[in-house]
């Protein structure tokens, strides 16, 4: 984290013209790479190629080619000598690197028209910029509404971040030998299955909208699971009663959905019901536990998804004050892991 302003004056003016045009730099990139010139330089190596060569091995015309080339050169994305262009490291990750595939395809997909409205979204505490899809209150309940190539990049996105946390999460929460689990924000099902495919004797309930159940069913039943995987329709924030029997109540990427109001509320309700002995697990992200700068740019910029487009008043939280919150709500931490996957961390809760 940046706790000094070390910039020189030519520094910093430099940086501010790269945020004054950063959308023109996000869609030049996105261009490259998705109209074949990233990957054409990619397969040229050393020798480079000309713009004409380019042009003629590509979705565009020279004067496409041309301006996005321009660009891409101001945005370090390729190099340029003797009339030739060359891909450089950036470009070489904007075309390889998974993450950086799947962060792209989320902001240009989800989020890129809606930010027009992350002001009004500021001001009013509501996701403004979902109006562009639905005019639904927030993004939870339409997700399966949403156009294709979004709600492919919502869960491209989601699934990228957690499937590599939850194989390296699954030895700590079995430690404990659950008989029975809830996962409470389920989604697609795929920590369900994950928790049947490890202990085989585990009995798994999704708690979730009734959007995402029908969402997650098929895929319980694709797998044959539909005896130990059951499902309890609520909405967390509601009144409805919740079942108490879980030795693990499981929430992954969930409570960063709601406000700090909302997170104290929704774990109260589940403090009161848990039995003896029971823990709650947690799995998030949190933008001060991660090893690199990096990473930390990335949930930030995150956190304005759930401003714009999710729900207008919640984001990835510091590990500061989600402890806080957890007091608040009458848990205490007995076990922290930080760096699971991509940068998750696990809290094994308990009940003061």
């Amino acid at each position: 984290m940046y706790t000094k302003d070390t910039l020189s004056a030519l520094d910093a003016i430099t940086e501010a013209q790269r945020i004054a045009f950063a959308p023109m730099l996000f869609q030049t990139a996105l261009c490259l790479r998705n109209s074949n010139v990233l990957s054409y330089l990619d397969k040229q190596g050393k020798a480079g190629a000309t713009t004409e060569e380019i042009a003629e091995n590509s979705d565009l015309d020279e004067y496409a080619v041309g301006v996005l080339l321009d660009m891409g050169l101001s945005g370090r994305i390729v190099t340029y000598q003797d009339g030739r262009y060359f891909l450089a490291k950036v470009g070489h990750y904007l075309l390889h690197d998974a993450m950086t595939r799947v962060n792209m395809d989320f902001t240009q997909d989800v989020c890129y028209q809606g930010l027009f409205y992350l002001a009004e979204s500021l001001r009013e505490s509501k996701p403004a910029g979902l109006r562009v899809f639905n005019d639904a209150k927030t993004i939870y309940p339409v997700l399966s509404q949403l156009p294709d190539e979004v709600r492919q990049s919502w869960f491209a996105f989601d699934h990228y971040y957690s499937d590599g946390a939850f194989d390296a999460a699954l030895p700590y929460v079995f430690a404990h030998g659950p008989a029975t689990l809830y996962d409470v924000g389920g989604n697609t099902g795929k920590w369900a299955l994950r928790c049947c495919e490890y202990d085989p004797t585990v009995a798994v309930t999704i708690l979730d909208l009734p959007q995402q159940i029908a969402l997650a069913r098929p895929n319980i039943e694709k797998a044959g699971l539909a005896e130990r995987i059951r499902f309890y329709a609520v909405d967390m924030l509601s009144e409805t009663p919740l079942p108490a029997d879980a030795d693990i109540w499981w929430m992954s990427q969930f409570l960063d959905c709601f406000s700090p109001q909302q997170i104290v509320a929704l774990l109260r309700r589940v403090a009161a019901v848990m039995k003896p002995g029971a823990r709650l697990c947690i799995l998030e992200l949190f933008w001060d536990a991660q090893r690199f700068e990096a990473a930390s740019y990335s949930l930030n910029a995150t956190s304005l998804y759930f401003t714009c487009m999710a729900n207008g008043n919640s984001r990835f939280y510091s590990v500061e004050k989600f402890y806080r919150y957890l007091e608040m709500a009458g848990f205490r931490v007995a076990q922290r892991v930080d760096g699971l996957g991509a940068g998750h961390t696990l809290m094994v809760c308990e009940k003061y």
